[in-house]
């Protein structure tokens, strides 16, 4: 645990009380803070109490009087596109607003003294992507031999992590929600993977979500900026960060197209990893053989991943050996099981067209299960893919009305995962892919897209024993 520092024997009022608003209660207790929380959930606030927390209704009058500062969960609007009355109530008495993320760099630099070489703490942001690359940056590292510790939007909460040991990191994957409130964004080596259209209500269109990740790279500035180029946000943010053209505390980083010049540039081409410094090449890999990272998009977490373990002094041999030994996450691009040379791919995180569509161009010969609670927009821009795609076997309630959204490809309507997961192991052939990219949210049949993920695993899995 990180105990927060500065509100000793002072009031702090938490609300929202999920993963992160407790484990913030919880370091603030740590730190010598009398916390006081609050949820509008019956449930949550009676395991607050059970754990010894003081409840208070904060929008009571008065709430605020002796309260030094209000901690908010992510999930709680705070600005866009309204305002939760407890946090307005905060603004009218004066009170600041904060996050997790703001105490842990608030109290996390105030316990090197006895370092001679003191963790440094790595932040990624972005749209896609910053999950793999998060986990990926964890993974090389701890094979490297560093202590490294993996939270935020990922993993544990970013106060319950243990203090990582001489020379180690601690690796934060952070939502835009999370970077917009933290009043403190103080990390040594910042990673900005890519921006597309996400969360819009939440910051009142594509400027203010650009804004909320921008904010990583000027609340006082990392050492090293890892920045994904590929879109005009990238460009233009790495353009902002570089003292001129040789300034190698920008690594630029692409996945679609060859970076040369006088800085430092991490970028990927048929396959191939290159790192490009001070005008020359000093060192390639070969990335089509790294079954946890399939796909472009993959390719582009891998080169940022690359990029902040170099920055962090790891060989790019070290690196190699590393990437290879790296599983996938869960539900992301996940392979679950290779059978008479056809792979079985879990995507269940693709729950929107963009992460599907990139899916979908990783692989040659698909037979892809796809729908469910389909989103605003529309299926049209999945286009580019559907080449790759040998048949759909579509699910969901509404799984007729998607099929007819997919011209030029044959798609059976299957309904249930079960069906679709037979019909596609029994049509696919040597050499394709049995993927679930669904470009749909999960809610018609599913709690979450990680149900719906070991759902279908569990059916692939279940199949090949039988067979």
């Amino acid at each position: 645990m990180i105990p927060v520092q500065g509100f000793d024997g002072q009031v702090v009022a938490v609300l929202g009380l999920g993963r992160s608003g407790l484990s913030a209660a919880r370091a603030l207790v740590a730190g010598g803070a009398m916390p006081v929380v609050w949820d509008d959930n019956a449930e949550a606030r009676a395991r607050a109490e059970a754990e010894g927390f003081a409840v208070r209704e904060l929008t009571r009058q008065g709430a605020f009087d002796d309260v030094a500062s209000l901690i908010v969960s992510p999930g709680i609007p705070h600005l866009y596109p309204t305002p939760n009355p407890v946090v307005a109530a905060a603004w009218a008495a004066g009170v600041p607003v904060d996050n997790d993320i703001g105490l842990f760099f608030r109290s996390f630099s105030t316990r090197f003294d006895e370092y001679d070489s003191p963790p440094r703490v790595i932040a990624v942001t972005g749209s896609n992507g910053k999950s793999t690359t998060a986990a990926l940056i964890h993974h090389l590292l701890t094979e490297a031999g560093r202590d490294a510790e993996l939270a935020g939007n990922i993993g544990r909460g970013v106060l319950d992590i243990d203090m990582p040991g001489e020379g180690g990191a601690v690796v934060l994957e952070l939502s835009s929600y999370q970077t917009d409130l933290a009043r403190a964004l103080t990390p040594d080596i910042a990673v900005f993977t890519n921006l597309s259209p996400d969360h819009l209500d939440r910051h009142a269109g594509m400027g203010g979500y650009f804004a909320a990740k921008r904010r990583l790279f000027a609340e006082g500035g990392p050492d090293r900026a890892v920045i994904g180029v590929d879109e005009d946000e990238g460009r233009y943010l790495a353009n902002q960060m570089a003292m001129g053209p040789g300034d190698d505390r920008v690594i630029r980083v692409s996945a679609a197209s060859k970076l040369t010049g006088p800085g430092w540039q991490v970028f990927a081409r048929k396959g191939f990893l290159t790192e490009w410094r001070k005008g020359r090449q000093m060192a390639a890999i070969d990335l089509r053989e790294i079954k946890g990272l399939p796909g472009a998009h993959n390719h582009q977490n891998a080169c940022a991943a690359y990029a902040v373990c170099r920055a962090m002094g790891v060989a790019p041999k070290v690196i190699e050996k590393g990437l290879h030994s790296y599983p996938g996450l869960p539900h992301r691009s996940q392979v679950i099981a290779e059978r008479n040379n056809i792979l079985y791919v879990n995507d269940s995180k693709a729950t929107n067209v963009d992460s599907a569509l990139k899916a979908l161009l990783a692989f040659d010969k698909i037979r892809w299960i796809c729908g469910g609670l389909e989103k605003e927009g529309g299926l049209a821009a999945l286009a580019p893919g559907l080449g790759h795609v040998a048949k759909a076997y579509v699910i969901g309630r509404e799984a007729a009305g998607f099929a007819m959204q997919l011209p030029g490809i044959e798609a059976e309507i299957c309904t249930t995962m079960e069906r679709a997961v037979t019909a596609a192991m029994a049509e696919a052939q040597p050499g394709e892919v049995v993927l679930l990219a669904p470009a749909t949210a999960s809610f018609d049949q599913y709690d979450n897209f990680e149900q719906r993920g070991e759902d279908f695993a569990k059916t692939v899995r279940f199949a090949l024993e039988k067979g």
